[in-house]
């Protein structure tokens, strides 16, 4: 943002301490974000592998901005393309030191047998279609091939956990006496498997949205957020924390993974943090917990957006339009806890003549431009894709406003090669989460997940929520937020539409949820390990920490899960007014409530209290509204007066 010989000391205090920290951020990127781990190539080679990827990234906007092809046609070029990708930059296992310009011959055979399987559909489409359930023994060993290699590359861009769930939908679909034939072909030559929804939405709209988001990230914007919250609450008590939930906040409206994010932030606002007086699980926790909300911030929603607007047939402005009250509650009661922390702690805030002046910041609020066109293009109803392609022009018109972040012949290059690398761990999650989906499709599993959940729950909605909460961390750990939330729609929240009668909207919107939290719930918690790494904690502690920050995230859904005002769903003005006041003097006093502190110490017995009246008017009723909001403002009150009684006596 500024000019090298002004940065503020802020930013060079922020670097030396991060520097202290003895956390080397790639080291941490590798060891908790698969992605990072990629093979590492100079000269000739380099230049072909880069060459590869501009070109994977320039084919994907031809495609969708000019080419007329079959769907399935397209999406088998998508795949075999960033299967062909995945071999090329991602080694077999991570953490190991890689020889440089080296590919090993079983990866190339991996790579070419594995694409080679899904252009052999694109060559032979027309005879396969004619087919249909009667292929021959070539399609069939094609398919294994295809769906094995799919595999390989997913769990080396992604891991494990995902492979496990997809594996073990398999194994139900060959008990349950169904032909290898007939599961081959329903998984890899329909669109109700492989090729299905959630890669028909990778290959169209979320491929160019990660190639804008890469040239967004080319323009600084991210660097002009942590410095905008900087400006806004760095000076307040315990500020670098609150500087940590803003940052993250605005970062994860472009960014699409929780472990990327958390380093991102976190290499500068832990290390203030923790220089602030804040103990390292706790600062870890912090950065973990927004970083990770900022999946559920619009517009973007780590590019659930757009396969939640597909899963519920709604258009994608009315997605991010529903899901604005639900991500400012969530980031208000991560504000106010870390808030009543520095009280109780009495911390103080960075000195203001460390802080960059908002008035030096406001010059370059045009960094938003890409984005404020974008989101009206959507509303104007563009198609997304053309509406991405714009934002990207314009994020590259905006880059050259800045002589440090102006956009160059090698740096349009390096954003369209970021964007094809970002899109290979996505594209294959999708893939395997699409077997998942198969499988349900074609065996029935989802009824009967939906038949035992209601036998279990009857007709009470309460146990239902319980359950398929339980249901979605335990299937959410580890997997990356796209493919954890097909997983979650595909089998979650049938429950809740089908089995319990709940808004489709709503139903989606509560499994993404509690996917998400999974990246700071213990014993998976990617996100809160890569803060600790970088606050030097203890992992689980600041997975535990996370959690309790989080609370929000665990409470809200049932709000908007009972009281469909929140995703302003049948509702009126004067409704959604009641529930966001009343939503958000609950998350107050849960808030306080967690950290024993609102004006003074809470004893604990006050704590309870705090909590079970900020339930009561997060729940929407009127009555309990009324009780909960009354018993608050007593102890609120209670508080007031008893700290203006101490300012007299001690005066």
């Amino acid at each position: 943002m500024f000019k090298k010989k002004e940065k503020s000391s802020l930013e060079n205090t922020a670097v030396l301490h991060a520097a202290e920290s003895g956390a080397d951020l790639a080291a941490v990127m590798k060891k908790y974000d698969r992605e990072a781990n990629v093979r590492h190539f100079e000269g000739i080679p380099k230049v072909i592998v880069r060459s590869m990827l501009i070109g994977f990234a320039l084919f994907m906007v031809y495609m969708n901005l000019f080419a007329n092809w079959g769907e399935q046609v397209r999406r088998c070029l998508f795949l075999g393309m960033v299967i062909l990708l995945v071999f090329t930059v991602y080694p077999r296992r991570k953490g190991v030191e890689q020889r440089v310009n080296h590919i090993p011959l079983y990866d190339w055979i991996l790579g070419i047998a594995g694409s080679g399987s899904f252009f052999y559909y694109v060559v032979n489409f027309n005879e396969i279609i004619q087919k249909a359930t009667r292929i021959g023994q070539v399609e069939v060993i094609v398919g294994i091939i295809g769906i094995l290699v799919l595999t390989e590359a997913c769990r080396r861009v992604t891991g494990i956990p995902i492979i496990v769930v997809a594996t073990l939908f398999v194994i139900y679909a060959f008990s349950t006496g169904l032909p290898l034939r007939r599961i081959i072909y329903n998984l890899f030559y329909t669109t109700t498997g492989v090729i299905g929804v959630p890669i028909g939405v990778c290959s169209t709209f979320i491929v160019l949205f990660i190639i804008f988001g890469s040239f967004l990230e080319a323009t600084g914007i991210s660097n002009f957020f942590i410095q905008c919250a900087n400006s806004i609450a760095g000076a307040s008590s315990g500020g670098p924390a609150k500087v940590a939930v803003i940052s993250s906040a605005l970062c994860g409206m472009v960014s699409g993974s929780s472990v990327g994010n958390t380093v991102t932030t976190g290499s500068v606002t832990i290390p203030m943090m923790k220089k602030t007086g804040y103990p390292g699980e706790f600062a870890g926790a912090v950065e973990a917990a927004a970083s990770t909300g900022g999946q559920i911030m619009p517009p973007i929603m780590g590019a659930a957006a757009f396969l939640m607007a597909e899963m519920c047939g709604v258009e994608y402005a009315s997605i991010i339009q529903k899901a604005i009250l639900p991500a400012f509650l969530y980031f208000s009661g991560i504000f106010l806890m870390v808030h009543f922390k520095a009280k109780k702690l009495k911390l103080m805030g960075i000195p203001k003549e460390e802080l960059p002046k908002f008035s030096h910041l406001f010059k370059n609020i045009y960094l938003l431009l890409p984005l404020v066109v974008l989101v009206y293009m959507i509303i104007d109803g563009y198609t997304m894709s053309r509406s991405a392609i714009f934002a990207t022009l314009v994020a590259i018109a905006v880059s050259m406003f800045n002589k440090e972040n102006r956009m160059t012949v090698d740096g349009f290059f390096t954003a369209l090669e970021s964007g094809g690398k970002g899109t290979l761990s996505v594209a294959a999650a999708c893939g395997m989460a699409g077997i998942i989906a198969g499988v349900v499709s074609m065996t029935g599993l989802g009824q009967i997940f939906i038949s035992g959940i209601v036998s279990i729950a009857g007709n009470n909605l309460m146990i239902a929520l319980i359950l398929t909460m339980i249901c979605c961390i335990i299937l959410g750990m580890g997997v990356p937020t796209t493919a954890n939330y097909i997983i979650m729609a595909t089998t979650c929240a049938p429950i809740l539409i089908t089995g319990m009668n709940m808004n489709v909207i709503a139903a989606n919107m509560f499994v993404f949820y509690f996917g998400i939290v999974a990246d700071i719930t213990p014993p998976v918690a990617l996100a809160a390990y890569a803060g600790s790494a970088i606050a030097g904690a203890n992992p689980m502690k600041t997975a535990f920490n996370a959690t309790v920050l989080a609370i929000a995230a665990f409470i809200i859904p049932y709000v908007f899960a009972y009281n469909e005002a929140l995703l302003f769903i049948n509702t009126t003005p004067i409704q959604v007014i009641q529930v966001v006041i009343t939503s958000f003097i609950g998350m107050f006093a849960i808030s306080g409530g967690m950290m024993g502190y609102m004006f003074r110490d809470l004893n604990p017995f006050s704590r309870f209290i705090c909590i079970a009246c900020g339930l009561m008017s997060i729940h929407p009723s009127l009555a309990t509204d009324i009780m909960g909001v009354s018993i608050i403002g007593f102890i609120v009150a209670s508080q007031l007066v008893v700290n203006r009684r101490e300012l007299k006596t001690a005066v």
